[in-house]
C-alpha cells in the first residue's frame, strides 16, 4: 500500500510561499496571481501502518508549524506539483526514508516526494506556462502526476539489444559524423 500526505506550513510560517508570489508577481509580471500555497507530498510505501502512523507528526511534518492531510484541498485554485527527474537525488525522499527506519528500527520504506503549488488567480494559459517555467529546472525535475500511485516501484525498459560500432577507432571525420547523425 502506499500512503500519501499533504504538508503545508501553517499560515504564520508559509514564507517560501510568499517568496514564490512576490517572485512570480514581480519577476514574471503575472499581477493576476492573488495566492501561492505550497505543499510538499509524499508517497511512502513499504511501512507498517503503525510506523506510519508514528512517523507522521515526527519525520514528516512538525506538528507546531505543519498542517497534515491526506488528502488535498484544492478548490478554487489551479493546481500543478513538480517532481525529480528519475535518477536525481531526492535529498527530502532520502532523508524521510532515512528517519523511518530509525524510527522503525527495521527496513528502509520507499519514499518519493513532490512539491504542489496551488495558484488562486484569474490565471490565462500563457502565465500557468510561464509559471511552470520559472519552477521547474527541467535538467532536475519534472512536473508530476497528481494521480495517487499503485506502487512506487519504477518500471524501467531494458534493452534487448545494444548497437556495436564496428571500426570506430578508424573512422574518418565523413564516418564520425554519420555516426553522430544515427
Amino acid at each position: 500500500m502506499v500512503y500519501r500526505l499533504f504538508v503545508e506550513k501553517k499560515p504564520a510560517y508559509r514564507q517560501e510561499a510568499e517568496a514564490i508570489l512576490s517572485d512570480i508577481r514581480s519577476f514574471l509580471g503575472v499581477k493576476a496571481l492573488e495566492e501561492v500555497r505550497l505543499i510538499n507530498r509524499y508517497d511512502v510505501e513499504n511501512i507498517d501502518p503503525a510506523v506510519m502512523a508514528q512517523c507522521t507528526s515526527t519525520v514528516f511534518s512538525e506538528p507546531q508549524v505543519d498542517d497534515v492531510s491526506a488528502e488535498l484541498d484544492a478548490e478554487g485554485y489551479r493546481v500543478f506539483a513538480t517532481e525529480y527527474l528519475p535518477g536525481q537525488f531526492d535529498q527530502r525522499a532520502d532523508s524521510a526514508a532515512q528517519c523511518v527506519q530509525l524510527v522503525s528500527q527495521g527496513d528502509r520504506p520507499d519514499v518519493r516526494t513532490a512539491k504542489v503549488y496551488l495558484l488562486k488567480g484569474e490565471l490565462s494559459e500563457e502565465d500557468m506556462a510561464a509559471i511552470k517555467k520559472h519552477l521547474m529546472n527541467p535538467v532536475e525535475s519534472r512536473e508530476a502526476s497528481l494521480e495517487p500511485f499503485e506502487t512506487l516501484k519504477m518500471k524501467t525498459d531494458l534493452p534487448t539489444t545494444v548497437p556495436v560500432i564496428e571500426g570506430f577507432i578508424h573512422m574518418d571525420e565523413a564516418a564520425l559524423a554519420g555516426v553522430v547523425k544515427d
